[in-house]
C-alpha cells in the first residue's frame, strides 16, 4: 500500500495553533496555579518571562521554539563549521569510541581490569599514571596482553607525563611494533596540569612531543586539551568551552612557532569535556565546541577539512555522589546518551563508585555496559546527528558558542590562558560561577537526587579503598553534593558516637490527608542531613503532641498542617512544644502565607520549598548539639 503526500499530511486533522493562542492558554494555567496575580495587573504580557529559565552562563533557555524563531546555518555532518558533527557518516558505521579510565595503582588490578574491558566491549584505554595512578614502570605489565595497534591507550601522567609517554613509547619499541599503527594519544596537557597544580605550564614540553608523534608515531597524538579542571572547579559550560579554546590555540601557537605546520599541529590535539546529566546542555556544548574550535581553525588559516574537532566526553566527574552511589548509574547513563547524541568521537563513563574510591569489577562492568547497551540495544549511534534540526538544541548551541567565545577572547586580551591562570582572571570567574551554584544547590533548586532529595537513610553504602590524592594546589576539585554529604558524615559519626541517631519531630496537626503534604516535604528535607523525623501521628491536643515530642527524645520540631489547621492549631501546639523543652519550632509554610503568619508567634522559623535548606540544616545541627 502506498500513500502520496496528498493523501497523508502530519497534523491535517487539527486546527492550526498560533503563538498567541499559546501564550492566552499558559497564562491561564499559571493564573489558576497560582504563579501570577490571579487578577493578571502584574503579569508581563508575555507568559514566555515566566517560564523562561537562565543557565549558570546566562543564557536564557526560552520555554518555546518554533520555525518562527530565527536559526544560524548548521551545515552538514562532516562540514565546516562541524556543528553537526565532525564525520560525514557520524557513528553510524562503527560507533563511539568507549574508552574507560583506569586508576588502580595497583598493577595487577589494572592488568585484569584492562583485559576484562577490552573482551567486553572496550575499544580504548585512559591509563592513570604517575601521581593518583600507576607507576609509569607498570605499563609493560599492564599491558603485556593488549595489542597496541588495536586497543588505543590515552595516557594521563599528570605531572610524570613525559615519562609516562616514554614508558608506552619504550614498551612499542621492545614489542617491535610498527610506531605508524599505534592508536591512542599521550594526553599532555601543561596548561590544564598548570589549572590543577598551580603550577607554571611547560609548553614547550607540548612542542617536543607533538613533533617526536608527528614524525615518529603515526595514529598516536600527543595532547589532550582537558576541560575537567574548569568544570571540577564549578565552572559552567562556556567557561569550560573557553578554557578550552584558549588552551587550544596556545598550543597552536607553541606548535607552529616550533616547527609544525599548521595541519600537523591540529591532529595533534583531543579536546576532553564533561558530559553531564543535564543532557540538553550537554548536547549543545559539544555542538557548539567543534563550532568554535573550527572558527579558530578558520581564523588561523587551516583548510575545511582540519578544522574538526577530536573529542573525548567523559562522565562528570563533579556530579558523581557518594551518598546513595547507585543513583550514579542514572546520571551516567543520561550523560553517556548526550554525549553520543552530542557527537563526541569517544566516551568515558566513570563508575557509580567514583566518588567512593577504588572502583570494583562490577562498578567497572555497569560502566562499561552503559555504553553497549546505548549502542546495541538502543542503538544510539545509528543516526547522524539526531540533535540537529531541533529548534531548542539549534538554539541553544548557537547561544552556548556566542557566550563562550566572549569568553575566549576576554582570556585573550588578558594575555592567554598561561596568564590568566597566573593572576587569578580564571580561578576568579570559575569561583563566581561555583558560588552561584553552591546558592542553586543549598536552596535546592538544582537538586541532587539520593542527596538533598530523596535521601535514603537506610543505605549501606559499599567499602571501597579510598584512591591515592590526585595533584592539587591550583583550581578546587569540587563535587555537586559534597555540602549534603558533608552534613550526613556529621550525623552518622554523632550516630556511631551515641548509639542513637539524632531526630527532627514532626509534629502532624490534624487528619492524614490535611498534613501529609507539608509532612513529606519537612521529612525530606530534614532527612538529607541524615536525621530521623518521627511523627505525632494525626493529632489535634497540644499536651497529647507535646508528650509524643518528649518521647521522641528531640529537642527540635516542626509543625505540619494545612493552612486551615494552622490557623487553628500551630500557636497552642508551638506553645506546647516550647514549654515541653522544644529549643527550636520550624513551621512548613511560607512566612507570608496568612495562616503561617497566624502562628507567628510560637514559631522560630520556617521550612518551605526554595527556602535555604542547607543553612537550615546546618541551624538543627547546632540545637540538636551534633558537633
Amino acid at each position: 500500500m502506498t500513500v502520496s503526500s496528498d493523501e497523508f499530511t502530519l497534523a491535517a486533522d487539527f486546527p492550526a495553533a498560533s503563538r498567541d493562542q499559546w501564550r492566552e492558554l499558559v497564562l491561564g494555567v499559571l493564573r489558576k496555579s497560582g504563579a501570577v496575580d490571579p487578577d493578571g495587573t502584574d503579569t508581563p504580557r508575555e507568559p514566555e518571562e515566566l517560564l523562561a529559565t537562565t543557565t549558570y552562563d546566562g543564557v536564557t533557555v526560552a520555554p518555546l521554539h518554533t520555525a518562527e524563531d530565527p536559526l544560524p546555518t548548521t551545515g552538514l555532518p562532516g562540514l565546516a563549521p562541524f556543528v553537526r558533527g565532525s564525520r560525514p557518516q557520524g557513528a553510524v558505521v562503527g560507533g563511539w569510541d568507549v574508552r574507560q579510565r583506569h586508576a588502580h595503582p595497583d598493577p595487577k588490578v589494572t592488568r585484569e581490569a584492562v583485559l576484562a574491558d577490552l573482551e567486553n566491549g572496550v575499544s580504548s584505554l585512559w591509563l592513570a599514571v604517575g601521581d593518583g595512578g600507576l607507576p609509569a614502570t607498570a605499563l609493560p605489565h599492564v599491558l603485556a596482553e593488549v595489542y597496541l595497534d588495536l586497543a588505543g591507550v590515552v595516557l594521563d601522567g599528570g605531572t610524570t607525563g613525559p615519562a609516562a609517554a616514554e614508558a608506552l613509547l619504550e614498551l612499542a619499541r621492545s614489542r617491535g611494533a610498527d610506531p605508524a599503527q599505534l592508536r591512542g594519544g599521550l594526553g599532555l596537557d601543561p596548561l590544564g596540569l598548570a589549572a590543577r597544580t598551580g603550577g607554571e605550564p611547560d609548553v614547550a614540553i607540548a612542542t617536543t612531543w607533538a613533533t617526536r608523534c608527528a614524525t615518529e608515531l603515526g595514529g598516536l597524538r600527543a595532547l589532550t586539551v582537558d576541560g575537567l579542571p574548569y568544570h571540577e572547579a564549578g565552572g559552567s559550560d562556556t567557561e569550560e568551552l573557553g578554557c578550552t579554546l584558549a588552551a587550544g590555540l596556545a598550543y597552536l601557537r607553541a606548535l607552529t612557532d616550533g616547527g609544525l605546520d599548521l595541519t600537523t599541529a591540529l591532529r595533534q590535539l583531543e579536546f576532553r569535556y564533561a558530559a553531564t546529566a543535564d543532557q540538553f546542555l550537554t548536547i549543545a556544548k559539544l555542538r557548539a565546541a567543534r563550532r568554535l574550535w573550527a572558527r579558530v581553525g578558520e581564523v588561523c588559516g587551516a583548510e575545511e577539512s582540519d578544522r574538526a574537532q577530536r573529542q573525548h566526553a567523559v562522565t562528570s566527574p563533579a556530579m558523581m555522589t557518594r551518598r546513595d552511589p547507585w543513583v550514579n548509574m542514572l546520571r551516567t547513563t543520561v550523560a553517556c546518551f548526550a554525549a553520543g547524541v552530542g557527537g563526541a568521537d569517544a566516551v568515558t563513563v566513570l563508575p557509580f563508585d567514583t566518588a567512593l574510591g577504588l572502583s570494583d569489577d562490577f562498578a567497572r562492568r555497569i560502566a562499561r555496559n552503559t555504553q553497549s547497551l546505548l549502542l546495541e540495544e538502543s542503538h544510539v549511534a545509528r543516526v547522524i546527528d539526531p540533535a540537529g534540526g531541533s529548534w531548542y538544541v539549534e538554539r541553544l548551541t548557537e547561544d552556548l558558542a556566542s557566550a563562550a567565545w566572549a569568553w575566549f577572547t576576554e582570556i585573550e586580551r588578558a594575555g592567554g590562558l598561561a596568564r590568566a591562570l597566573a593572576d587569578g582572571l580564571v580561578a576568579r570567574r570559575l569561583a563566581a560561577t561555583a558560588a552561584r551554584r553552591a546558592d542553586e544547590l543549598a536552596h535546592r533548586r538544582d537538586p541532587v537526587t539520593g542527596v538533598s532529595e530523596f535521601p535514603n537513610l537506610d543505605e549501606e553504602l559499599p567499602a571501597r579503598t579510598p584512591a591515592p590524592p590526585a595533584p592539587g594546589g591550583g583550581l578546587p576539585r569540587l563535587r555537586y553534593a559534597q555540602d549534603f554529604e558533608a552534613l550526613r558524615d556529621r550525623v552518622d559519626a554523632h550516630t556511631a558516637t551515641t548509639g542513637s541517631r539524632p531526630a527532627v519531630f514532626l509534629a502532624t496537626l490534624g487528619p492524614i490527608a490535611a498534613h501529609t503534604a507539608r509532612a513529606t516535604f519537612a521529612a525530606n528535607l530534614f532527612q538529607a542531613a541524615g536525621l530521623a523525623t518521627p511523627t505525632s501521628g494525626p493529632a489535634t491536643d497540644p499536651a497529647e503532641i507535646a508528650a509524643a515530642f518528649t518521647a521522641s527524645g528531640s529537642t527540635v520540631a516542626c509543625l505540619c498542617g494545612a493552612a486551615k489547621t494552622y490557623a487553628e492549631l500551630a500557636a497552642p501546639v508551638a506553645r506546647a512544644l516550647t514549654e515541653a523543652g522544644a529549643q527550636r519550632v520550624w513551621l512548613a509554610g511560607k512566612p507570608g502565607d496568612r495562616a503561617a503568619s497566624d502562628a507567628a508567634a510560637g514559631v522560630d522559623d520556617y521550612v518551605f520549598t526554595g527556602c535555604d535548606a542547607l543553612g537550615i540544616l546546618r541551624t538543627t545541627l547546632h540545637d540538636l548539639g551534633v558537633a
